[in-house]
């Protein structure tokens, strides 16, 4: 089974598999998870990945909005490390191109911050 694919990205909106998301993904090997919130909007916290931690991709690849304001804890990167998965993170539209090119290859995670 191939992973969901981002079909485009735009500020406050992804298309995902044809279906259109205007609150933060996370997409998952199997699924997307649509309406995801964060425990403080704009910094990330190994909590806010639970479920990404639970599937064991490969890599995530986190989008950090068009303007990469959202932050990315040291707690996340020691988690994710300690989970053996791979963190590369990007503005959401180069994290968006990133997990289209990597989804065929490897199980890979995103988690996409849709707005600033």
């Amino acid at each position: 089974m191939i992973a969901p694919k981002i079909d485009s990205y735009r500020f406050g909106q992804v298309v995902i598999d044809g279906d259109t998301y205007t609150k933060d993904v996370i997409i998952l090997p199997e699924r997307v998870i649509g309406g995801w919130w964060r425990k403080e909007g704009h910094a990330l916290h190994p909590v806010d990945l639970e479920a990404v931690i639970e599937a064991a991709p490969d890599v995530l690849v986190v989008g950090r909005g068009a303007y990469s304001r959202m932050k990315i804890t040291q707690e996340v990167s020691e988690a994710l490390a300690a989970a053996g998965i791979e963190l590369e993170r990007e503005n959401t539209e180069a994290a968006c191109k990133r997990y289209n090119q990597l989804r065929e290859k490897l199980k890979v995670a995103a988690a996409l911050h849709l707005t600033c």
